[in-house]
């Protein structure tokens, strides 16, 4: 194929592959040359720019669907970039997701029939609004949704265009998939902050006003804790007194805290570490409820995006721990612990085992402290370590852990890691993995390595994007 990095194309998208990609099949000589287009699925036709070119396939990036699909249902939803498959039924999207994970498993994991340990394919119990966490950036470079035009001296709040990091589209509409009652407001928000006079961001220049608004949300409470982030420049003109008032006002008793982050970094990111942060309104925490524990959540503290399915992976996860057999003076190790949510709900149902977490961030272990001091839980131990640097401070556990949790990152285990699991001789380990495609890669290790995979579930948390997460469970041959 003569493709070129950067050239774009109409594809008809006529099949679907792990992580949301779509597949477009070019015909040749030679037979079909396939190109992955993120983000689509099957019956689009899809303006597409090619950004890797291999011999027998490419790769490219979605810039607008040209041509919806036929099983696609449009709804007064407004589509953005963060949630592709909006319109598309969501047995549908459960159906393709389940046949392209297992074929992962499958291809990478070293599983040659993964159906015949599947599970359960476990649905979020709520398919539209579930996050609680939601991040809208500002700009005056808008992209107009209706026209497809680029409005220069503009002043958009929403989300970025998808393929692009200077320019953003309004939320003019909910998205489905944060709070309807916020993005509702947010169209009166944008109005307001406008008429101060101060600008919205210019990425390309990084100077102006207005940067980011972010959102935690506890379901528990049904309330919102909101951080404006801005830039210092100007700031003598901006009136916080009547922003928190007009927030006071539109979300009442919803409206759990205010925060202002002065940050003047250049780095298109809305993290408070990177400015200072003042309270203006309320509390700097909300609480979320997990299998009747409480959490408290601040704006940087890392929590399940959707916890409503986090109780059923949780429970799935919680179930394949005790099908061990776990008796009294076991260890099990939760690694990669973050705020020691699991490892908690376990020790809150058995009295006598002894578990342990470790997680490299230290703010989240005191967060995980906090918890299951504020939850009276006491049968857990957590440190703020390395992984695999603990695992070899503390070898006294080797031989003695009965039971080993992983929840790794997007990228997995690092290697020389995963072998130092493997080293401490666990009879079962269950993996949790927000990426079932680096999971299927530490799987194919495990299996070398004396495990075997008794059972896979999948976990829908994120409905309307290509992510899955999934569950196995290992037993020591």
């Amino acid at each position: 194929m003569q493709l070129r990095r950067g050239e774009i194309l109409s594809l008809e998208i006529s099949g679907y592959a792990f992580g949301g990609r779509g597949i477009a099949k070019i015909p040749t000589e030679e037979g079909d040359y396939i190109v992955f287009v993120d983000n689509t699925f099957p019956g689009q036709i899809a303006k597409a720019q090619i950004t890797k070119k291999k011999k027998r396939f490419a790769e490219a990036k979605l810039i607008d669907v040209e041509t919806r699909s036929p099983l696609e249902v449009v709804s007064d939803f407004q589509e953005i970039s963060g949630g592709p498959y909006i319109y598309v039924p969501i047995e549908l999207q459960e159906r393709e997701k389940q046949i392209s994970t297992l074929e992962v498993i499958r291809r990478i994991g070293g599983v040659p029939d993964p159906s015949a340990i599947f599970d359960e394919f476990i649905s979020s119990p709520d398919h539209f609004f579930y996050r609680n966490k939601m991040e809208y950036s500002f700009s005056c470079i808008e992209h107009e949704v209706a026209t497809g035009e680029e409005l220069d001296d503009a002043f958009a709040l929403g989300f970025k265009r998808r393929g692009t990091w200077w320019k953003v589209e309004s939320l003019n509409a909910p998205s489905g998939m944060f709070d309807k009652q916020w993005e509702t407001i947010l169209v009166e928000l944008r109005e307001f902050l406008k008429l101060s006079g101060l600008p919205a961001w210019h990425p390309p220049k990084k100077e102006g006003f207005f940067r980011h608004i972010v959102l935690r949300k506890s379901f528990h409470q049904d309330q919102l804790l909101i951080n404006l982030v801005t830039s210092s420049v100007g700031l003598k003109n901006f009136d916080a007194h009547a922003f928190s008032t007009f927030l006071q006002e539109k979300l009442g008793k919803r409206l759990a805290g205010l925060q202002h982050t002065i940050n003047d970094n250049v780095a298109d990111r809305a993290k408070i570490e990177n400015g200072t942060c003042t309270l203006l309104y309320g509390q700097p925490v909300v609480v979320e409820q997990l299998l009747g524990l409480n959490f408290e959540i601040s704006m940087e503290s890392f929590f399940q995006t959707n916890p409503k399915c986090a109780e059923k992976l949780y429970t799935k996860a919680l179930d394949y721990v005790m099908e061990g057999d776990l008796k009294a003076d076991d260890v099990v190790m939760d690694l990669f612990c973050g705020t020691g949510t699991i490892g908690q709900i376990l020790a809150s149902k058995l009295k006598n085992v002894r578990i342990v977490g470790v997680d490299i961030v230290a703010e989240a272990i005191e967060d995980a402290k906090r918890n299951a001091e504020n939850n009276g839980i006491k049968g857990v131990e957590f440190y703020a370590a390395d992984v695999g640097k603990f695992l070899s401070e503390y070898p006294d556990f080797i031989g003695k852990i009965k039971t080993i949790i992983l929840d790794p990152p997007r990228a997995g285990i690092a290697p020389k890691s995963l072998r130092k699991v493997i080293d401490l001789g666990a009879e079962h380990i269950v993996y949790i993995s927000c990426n079932p495609s680096t999971q299927a890669r530490d799987m194919d290790t495990l299996i070398e390595s004396g495990y075997q995979v008794d059972k896979i579930s999948l976990v829908d948390q994120f409905p309307h994007t290509g992510h899955i997460e999934s569950i196995a469970k290992f037993s020591k041959r």
